[in-house]
């Protein structure tokens, strides 16, 4: 009780120091726990997107499961008669384990197909065929509207048993309603007579009952589902029925946590059809949506991890920077302790209890703080960019609590370290420290800086080695795992380079020192014997610095480039904001079944060559293109994968281009700097002659042409014309130089071993589309939009519609900028980059203010002999103002070029996580000024409220005061 009650009295003693200490401590189970909250969350919100996504590009409802068994009837098995009820039973049981709301179950029972004959036929047309089968689905009632007739009865009416059915039943077999038909069956030992009495139609079409019950209701009599069970089922004289079990889920109510039970259900559903029915089949839509998700929060979390390397190694720092105060004010007072015969693990113990006590509050507030931070993390759009979006699922749970206590014993084991130094020193060595505090940091002593600077940059090269290889062979990325080290060793490359430039910094002062030695000062005299005597001292709060501005510089450079590369890519790839195929009226005959071609001739001679008709197409109109609301400019571009290029007696596969010079030169999107001059350049030399075209590198490369030379173009059956070559290009919109990875060559090889994979470099031909139109032949184009800047998807989509004007295919960037900007690894990137930034900064102003106002406080003696021997208050803020520039402007400067060589080393490497094949254009780091400009405000804007404090305490010193508590 005694010991708990002496760490109180100490901690209220240095109560500024334990609150700083108690919010780090909270910062760091906070940024702990968010981890596993924002990895569930954000993989929940990415689980709905995924899934909404699939039913808009299928068409399917994610959330339906759809079951189908073929059941034979065996007269040898008595208990097959219960099967179909057993099934039905467990189905629907099963469909409760999915833990969703099941909003919608049905279930349909088919016989196999039947000829159906008049019963009367004089009133119906007897030589007509018709077949068709009974169908009872239930639930139907209360999913159609009745067009004609009257409902069904549900008990055979003179053992006639009335249907609904769709109007295309009656237009199919030719019949009216009240037509009575009878099943003619030889397996069928009884006659069967239906009476269709209702014409119905879908109450809803986009009723999720009638998804996969749609197909061909021009054969399918609908009679009530309890007289079918009763009067065709349970019936031994049909042998055969065909059984479907659709459930309807509610997908949006789909949990995280409870994909295991989904998944579990499906395969219990699959395992009892299996075992019972010989023929069946399982459809599940959202399944292999549902299967990657497990691998996905792997590798989200491991990049989670990674990304806060950074402010984790901050915030360590901030930990033991701040117990190291407390230490220090507190060395004294250990030292007495140990020679008054106090252990060093009572010592200890009592820094282990103030350490528990703090951590125990941090336990309860962190989690709940880490939510906020997890909110933080979803609303970012960029570095230091945040938008509205629709609020993330946030929830504490038990992985969220076991990462906070791991944060908080970490956090703690930190704390204590100063504490277990400190009670090594003896007060005689106390003593002798305090004399001694020039002397080399522990960390340089032992060369750590060199150490961890030569092992990032080893790590670095490595990395390089592998991109030049990914780059050159076109590898897929991913077969290449992306190594979370990608981003922990930046951080270790910014800790090692930031200890490095601190090193020299002794050398520094001392230079600056010695070469106006005769001309400073009396004030900048002593702020340099300050600062140069204990550069030992300074160094952790402008290691602080310098990590947090390379930090920011590092996160803001690194949060840029990813996002833009991507944003790059996907308007290269596309080409404009639009790229849309409308259907072109042709000559080609319908598809035939059965032989390709004719059968040969024996009369016909040998070297006769059967030619297939070339397909003519008519070009639709273009110009209502043009007059679409919000569209600045439209292009016409054709593009031919298959054509060919020849040279002398070389000859290539290649893509050709059409394009109209001037309509793709104002949609056509091209970043700056990508060819050897300016893209419209090669587009005036296009418009020069009709003749002209442009080829790729890789054409000029493989076959020697050159600028100047006659090339033949044409592709398949079409007779080939001759161009100029007018221009040598490396990238052009839409098309990809990156070469591709294709199976080895059939031809056999005089080498002994033969290489698996070859590199093909892709090749193209740019050239006028009307020129080709004319000489080659008119085949369909695509039509790229470039849209004004204050144009959405939506609103072209209806001026399209209101246009009546019919697509066949259509690719919006905009839509996938938003799509990849909602990917959870974007997300992950932009929003842990910004938190830690905000984090850095936040520690970095408290660390600050903390060490200026605690070391302020120590030298009062200092600053009161001075003013006592003459030296005015403008005077003592001048040193100030000095010291701050020699020490946070030391650390500022050293942060801005450890920043920027870290920008520039390792964030060229990010490239290692996108699929180099497809990363066109090429990987580019990106610096906005407007980023750096941001940090450097919030850096001097904290210097500034620095000395503003400390200018206001220095004003408050009084001379009597201050030397009445000095020695000397």
């Amino acid at each position: 009780m005694a010991l708990i009650l002496m760490i109180l009295r100490k901690m209220v003693k240095n109560r500024w120091l334990e609150l700083s200490l108690l919010v780090g401590l909270i910062i760091s189970v906070a940024l702990a726990s968010s981890m596993p909250i924002y990895t569930h969350a954000i993989l929940q919100r990415m689980l709905i997107k995924d899934l909404e996504v699939l039913q808009a590009d299928t068409t399917q409802y994610p959330g339906q499961v759809y079951d189908y068994a073929y059941f034979v009837r065996s007269e040898k098995d008595p208990d097959e008669d219960r099967l179909l009820a057993e099934t039905d039973a467990f189905l629907t049981e099963k469909s409760k384990a999915f833990g969703v709301p099941v909003l919608l179950s049905t279930t349909t029972r088919s016989t196999m197909n039947f000829n159906f004959k008049p019963s009367d036929p004089s009133k119906v047309d007897p030589s007509v065929k018709r077949l068709g089968e009974l169908t009872a689905m239930s639930s139907l009632d209360q999913h159609i509207r009745l067009v004609d007739g009257v409902m069904p009865s549900a008990e055979p009416v003179n053992g006639v048993y009335e249907a609904w059915v769709f109007p295309e039943l009656l237009t199919e077999m030719k019949i009216v309603l009240g037509n009575e038909l009878t099943i003619q069956d030889e397996d069928l030992k009884q006659s069967i007579r239906i009476k269709p009495v209702a014409v119905i139609d879908r109450s809803d079409y986009a009723d999720p009952y009638w998804t996969n019950n749609t197909y061909d209701l021009r054969s399918r009599f609908f009679i009530p589902f309890g007289l079918f069970e009763k009067e065709i089922t349970n019936n031994k004289a049909f042998t055969s029925l065909y059984c479907f079990w659709n459930y309807v889920l509610d997908y949006h109510q789909l949990k995280l946590e409870g994909l295991g039970a989904y998944t579990a259900a499906h395969a219990q559903m699959e395992g009892y059809l299996s075992s019972r029915f010989n023929s069946y089949k399982t459809e599940n839509p959202s399944l292999p949506t549902l299967k990657v998700y497990g691998e996905k929060e792997k590798k989200l979390r491991m990049m989670l991890w990674s990304l806060n390397v950074p402010v984790s190694i901050l915030l360590a720092f901030y930990l033991f920077m701040v117990a190291n105060l407390i230490t220090e004010r507190q060395k004294t007072e250990i030292a007495v302790l140990r020679s008054r015969g106090a252990s060093r693990t009572q010592i200890i113990l009592g820094y282990v209890l103030e350490g528990a006590l703090l951590g125990g509050i941090a336990l309860l507030v962190g989690p709940a703080i880490g939510m906020q931070l997890t909110k933080i993390l979803g609303a970012s759009n960029g570095f230091l960019e945040f938008v509205q979006r629709s609020a993330m699922e946030v929830k504490l749970n038990q992985e969220a609590y076991q990462y906070a206590l791991v944060a908080v014993v970490a956090s703690v084991c930190m704390t204590l370290i100063p504490a277990v130094m400190a009670t090594r020193t003896t007060i005689v060595g106390h003593k002798q420290s305090l004399a001694r505090k020039n002397k080399l940091s522990f960390v340089h002593k032992i060369f750590l800086d060199i150490i961890l600077l030569a092992v990032s940059i080893y790590l670095l090269q490595s990395f390089n080695r592998r991109m030049s290889d990914l780059v050159a062979l076109g590898l897929d990325s991913m077969d290449m795992k992306v190594d979370p080290l990608l981003f922990v060793v930046p951080a270790l490359f910014i800790f090692a380079m930031g200890l490095f430039l601190l090193r020299i910094y002794p050398w520094v002062i001392q230079l600056i020192y010695t070469v106006g030695r005769k001309w400073w000062p009396p004030y900048l005299y002593s702020t340099l014997l300050q600062v140069g005597r204990s550069t030992t001292q300074y160094q952790f709060i402008m290691l602080f610095i310098v990590m947090t501005l390379a930090t920011g510089l590092f996160s803001a450079s690194a949060a840029r480039t990813m996002n833009k590369n991507i944003e790059e890519k996907i308007r290269y790839t596309n080409g404009s904001d639009i790229v849309l195929q409308t259907p072109w009226d042709n000559d080609a005959p319908p598809p035939q079944s059965g032989p390709s071609g004719p059968a040969g001739d024996a009369s016909s001679p040998a070297n006769e060559v059967i030619m297939k008709k070339r397909v003519q197409y008519t070009e639709p109109p273009f110009l209502p293109f043009t007059q679409l609301t919000g569209v600045e400019s439209a292009a016409r571009v054709f593009q031919k994968k298959d054509a060919y290029l020849s040279i002398g007696k070389e000859t290539k596969r290649t893509t050709l281009m059409g394009i109209d010079t001037d309509e793709f030169g104002q949609t056509a999107w091209l970043r700056d700097q990508l060819l050897d001059h300016h893209f419209y350049d090669y587009l005036n030399l296009l418009a020069g002659d009709s003749k002209a075209v442009l080829i790729s590198r890789s054409i000029a490369e493989e076959t020697g042409a050159k600028v100047g030379d006659t090339v033949n173009i044409g592709w398949g059956d079409v007779r080939g014309t001759s161009s100029i070559v007018y221009g040598i290009i490396d990238y052009w919109p839409s098309w990809n130089p990156n070469p591709i990875l294709t199976a080895p060559s059939s031809s056999g090889s005089t080498s002994g071993t033969a290489k698996k994979t070859k590199v093909d470099a892709p090749k193209l031909v740019v050239g006028h589309l009307s020129y080709f139109q004319n000489n080659l032949a008119v085949e369909p184009y695509e039509v790229w939009l470039k849209l004004k800047p204050d144009m959405t998807s939506q609103a072209l989509y209806e001026a399209l519609e209101l246009k009546n004007i019919k697509i066949t295919s259509l690719v919006d960037t905009k839509q996938m900028l938003v799509r990849s900007k909602n990917d959870p690894f974007q997300l992950a990137v932009n929003g842990v980059m910004t938190l830690g930034f905000l984090i850095a900064i936040g520690i970095s102003f408290m660390g600050f203010l903390l060490y200026w106002v605690l070391s302020l406080s120590g030298r009062i003696l200092q600053f009161g002999v001075l003013r006592a021997m003459g030296i005015s208050y403008a005077q003592l803020i001048g040193m100030l103002v000095a010291e701050q520039l020699l020490t946070s402007g030391a650390a500022v400067l050293i942060g801005m070029v450890t920043g920027n060589t870290a920008s520039r080393l390792f964030v060229p490497l990010f490239q290692l996580t996108f699929d180099s094949s497809t990363q066109v254009p090429p990987f580019q780091v990106s610096f906005d000024p407007n980023d750096q400009l941001h940090l450097y405000v919030i850096v001097l804007v904290m210097i500034g409220i620095g000395l503003l404090l400390l200018g206001g305490m220095l004003s408050r010193i009084k001379i009597h005061q201050a030397i009445k508590l000095g020695e000397d």
